[in-house]
């Protein structure tokens, strides 16, 4: 599970589903350096959410190994009432009392898809990709919240969390191993870390 790279951003909106959100300039190089990280492997399938910026993170690891991209629904982002909003501490609409409403359920949560929803989709997601790859590797292209939700979900954590805490960087590969179709292992590289330490936005994008 491979999360997209840097988006041009500038509004500072959390953009989640919204259509025309691409990757900036610095995230066509983490797309780029994702590629290069996975030059050695076996990658016989690759996929992504239908969002922009997920396309155009799958497109360089899809050229190199001579793969089309494909696309499953279920990678996309997750649904979040505050799209389209400003959500910066200080400026933004969870200062507005009249969003708190929406803020209730950090449980479910109120705000927006439920974790539950987005771990049955990823993880139906995850085996997709594992029965067309049978024995080798796929690359499947998602976002920070739904890869999150699902590493909690396999890992058997309460799927509710402190968004703050998120193991889930740009262009980050959570890898999931697999004997048969079972789960024996979790890994995590950040093949783009040396571009996001250049990039103060990065470390605060909006959207995931």
């Amino acid at each position: 599970m491979l999360r997209h790279g840097e988006v041009y951003n500038p509004e500072k909106i959390l953009y989640g589903r919204l259509p025309g959100y691409r990757l900036s300039e610095l995230g066509v190089q983490m797309a780029k350096a994702a590629a290069q990280a996975l030059a050695d492997r076996n990658i016989v399938h690759v996929v992504a959410s239908p969002l922009e910026r997920a396309q155009q993170t799958a497109d360089p690891i899809a050229a190199q190994f001579g793969l089309p991209v494909g696309v499953d629904e279920r990678l996309i982002e997750s649904a979040n009432w505050f799209e389209g909003k400003r959500v910066s501490p200080g400026d933004g609409s969870f200062r507005d009392p009249r969003n708190w409403w929406v803020l209730r359920d950090p449980v479910t949560p109120s705000w927006g898809e439920a974790y539950t929803a987005i771990a049955e989709r990823m993880f139906a997601a995850l085996h997709a990709a594992r029965i067309a790859a049978e024995g080798r590797e796929a690359i499947c292209v998602s976002h920070q919240l739904p890869i999150w939700t699902l590493r909690r979900y396999v890992e058997h954590k309460r799927l509710w969390h402190d968004p703050r805490k998120r193991q889930c960087g740009l262009a980050s590969l959570t890898s999931f191993h697999f004997d048969g179709a079972k789960i024996v292992g979790i890994g995590y590289t950040e093949p783009a870390a040396h571009l996001v330490a250049m990039s103060p936005t990065a470390r605060t994008a909006k959207g995931a």
